[in-house]
């Protein structure tokens, strides 16, 4: 198999084309499609504890254990998620070759844990920060079976509790924001990137926090106006749809009509019988 059939973006497994190295379990295999269902939202909650992780190396007399715990999770619970899957999908190599993010993030996850601490580091604080970027496009891809007309909810629930704990980050990392509704407000101006000017970040950590919380408010109000736009299409579908059944629906009535006309039109069968066996009957007398 060529170099280009494995690329991140062409990719294809069961007759789908894999996105930014990701791949879900093929649809005709129901049981690791099933598999795959059941550690989206574990695998989500997993990744999302790797942000406080991040600004917990940050802080201050915070012991780093939290944080190396918190990645190591990440990793272990990414790992298992891929290992299961790939067991039951029935092509175990093909699908760790579609999955090669999840493969990376695995082990940036791990190198993030076993890294020194931020606070004393440009490097390891670099590293982390790619590791971010990555979990956060992870979590973007892991989200995306919600934009349709029955998910527009559970986005809009996740969405403020994205703005929720942006908030209570901000309330932690920024010493401008003495309470909680402050760091709210600030997290909401920094996600709608408005930015008032009356609560700004001053501190390298929290400016590094706004950096991800700008990127979580495009992804989360991206994510709910596109789920917006999918339920206005849908109905408007549905509404053609339904248009085009009345259309049927009376066409084949006008079609049954017209049948029942034509056989009332129509001699019976009896007569037609015995209307041939005369015609036989003459016809014979005829040769004769």
């Amino acid at each position: 198999m060529s170099w280009r059939r494995l690329s991140l973006d062409t990719h294809a497994f069961g007759g789908v084309p894999a996105r930014w190295g990701l791949l879900r379990a093929p649809r005709e295999n129901q049981r690791a499609a099933r598999v795959e269902r059941r550690w989206r939202w574990p695998l989500l909650l997993a990744l999302v504890a790797t942000i406080p992780a991040f600004y917990v190396d940050l802080l201050p007399q915070t012991p780093s254990s939290i944080a190396m715990a918190l990645y190591v999770a990440a990793a272990c619970t990414l790992a298992a998620a891929l290992g299961h899957v790939t067991m039951v999908s029935g092509a175990a190599l093909t699908h760790l070759r579609a999955n090669a993010t999840d493969l990376l993030l695995i082990a940036g996850l791990l190198m993030a844990a076993a890294l020194p601490s931020s606070e004393h580091s440009p490097i390891a604080l670099s590293a982390r920060l790619g590791v971010a970027f990555l979990t956060l496009a992870r979590m973007v891809w892991t989200v995306q079976h919600l934009i349709n007309r029955g998910g527009l909810g559970y986005l809009l629930l996740t969405s403020l509790a994205v703005l929720g704990a942006c908030g209570v980050g901000f309330r932690l990392l920024e010493p401008t924001t003495p309470d909680l509704a402050s760091g709210l407000w600030l997290a909401f101006t920094t996600a709608a990137t408005v930015g008032y000017g009356d609560l700004v970040p001053t501190t390298p950590a929290s400016r590094i926090f706004a950096v991800f919380v700008v990127l979580l408010g495009y992804g989360v109000l991206s994510l709910v106006t596109a789920a917006i736009a999918a339920r206005w299409i849908e109905t408007e579908e549905r509404r053609i749809e339904r248009q085009i059944l009345r259309d049927m629906r009376r066409e084949m009535a006008a079609l049954r009509r017209e049948m029942a006309g034509l056989r009332e039109a129509l001699p019976p069968a009896a007569a037609l019988q015995r209307q041939a066996v005369r015609l036989d009957v003459e016809q014979a007398v005829e040769d004769e």
